[in-house]
């Protein structure tokens, strides 16, 4: 343990549901936090999200025409990101030893054995100057692993100090579950639905980004009856460990046409919801004391609103509420998963992504 290095990370964590790019700075070692840095999130170039909307959920090998559009989209994105670096270095001018490019997820097969992550490391690491680990989900993948989800590490090292069982629950594009036991056990998986579930509604019926505060839901009214439906998608009652991408229910939200605007995000926001506590009742080997909440959807007061009602005997925090900058974990997380593949950590175990021994993931590319 003594050849453990304690570095200075910059993590980079794209939203797949289009809320921004997030980078955030860490001092670890991979197992524990020393110190946290800057971190902020950008909004995306509107040109660059509808180039990666074209290519979302398509796979590179459908057509060489689609890998053409792909691999141009994932050059736009990665200089997007590296000039994003450069400013923040310019803000911030400790220097920093690596960088985790998590990259924009457009297609997640587990059960294919596919992922597909743009984000050129090694691009990364020539434009910027700086060593940088891409490509985390890959070996987890080859290895017969669900592919994610990867920041359970991560939590374990932020509430090494916390009252356990614990939860904490990361609600992006879709929804992280990380279960902490009193005895050291952790749990992971991704349960179902989140922001984009919410955010293609609004995005389709009222040309909006996201429901920014939860302001149409609040105004809206729950479908009970298409809900019920809702919660009828068959990865929902899928065992653990599992993971999917962000059009998995796809096919299922078309339930939703003959809404209004405001009724329909508010009966999307109650299937994020529903399936969380879901999720939580049937698969966690004990209920938490403590539920920690991150990702946008931890912005979206309407959700928690939501959540917290369907838990009355939990005690449901933000991790905003905690002392943690909700708007950087994200990127802390990817930043984090960059000094564990530089010491040669694993990043994935069977209990989180299922992969059958734990693996070391992540490509790392030196600077020129």
């Amino acid at each position: 343990m003594n050849s453990i290095k304690t570095v200075r990370a910059l993590g980079i964590m794209s939203s797949t549901s289009y809320e921004g790019i997030g980078l955030a700075q860490i001092v670890t070692d991979g197992v524990d936090v020393k110190d946290f840095g800057a971190a902020y999130t950008t909004p995306f170039d509107e040109e660059l999200v509808e180039k990666i909307r074209e290519i979302d959920g398509h796979r590179a090998d459908e057509s060489p025409e689609i890998a053409n559009k792909i691999r141009e989209t994932e050059i736009a994105f990665t200089k997007f990101c590296a000039d994003l670096v450069k400013g923040y270095t310019e803000d911030h001018p400790e220097p920093i030893d690596i960088i985790g490019f998590a990259g924009h997820t457009i297609c997640h097969k587990p059960m294919e054995h596919y992922t597909h992550q743009i984000g050129d490391g090694k691009m990364m690491a020539e434009l910027t100057g700086i060593r940088t680990v891409s490509g985390f989900r890959n070996a987890d993948i080859l290895n017969g692993g669900q592919g994610a989800p990867f920041s359970p590490v991560y939590y374990e090292a932020l509430t090494a100090k916390c009252t356990r069982p614990l939860a904490v629950i990361d609600i992006g594009g879709t929804t992280d579950i990380s279960w902490f036991g009193t005895n050291g056990e952790m749990m992971a998986f991704i349960s179902g639905p989140g922001n984009a579930v919410i955010n293609d509604w609004v995005m389709k019926h009222g040309r909006m980004d996201i429901d920014y505060n939860g302001r149409l839901a609040i105004l809206g009214k729950v479908d009970e009856q298409i809900l019920g439906s809702l919660m009828h998608h068959k990865y929902l009652a899928k065992l653990p460990p599992k993971a999917c991408d962000r059009t998995m229910f796809n096919d299922k939200m078309e339930h939703l046409e003959g809404l209004s605007l405001e009724d329909g995000a508010a009966t999307a926001t109650a299937f994020v919801v529903e399936s969380i506590v879901d999720a939580m009742s049937r698969f966690l080997p004990e209920q938490p004391q403590e539920i920690y909440v991150c990702g946008g959807g931890a912005k979206n007061p309407t959700l928690m609103r939501f959540l917290r009602q369907k838990l009355p005997g939990l005690v449901v925090k933000t991790t905003d509420e905690k002392g943690w900058n909700v708007d950087a974990i994200d990127a802390q997380a990817a930043a984090f998963w960059a000094v564990r593949r530089l010491n040669f950590l694993p990043l994935s175990y069977p209990f989180t992504t299922g992969v059958p021994v734990a693996c070391i993931c992540g490509e790392l590319f030196e600077a020129v």
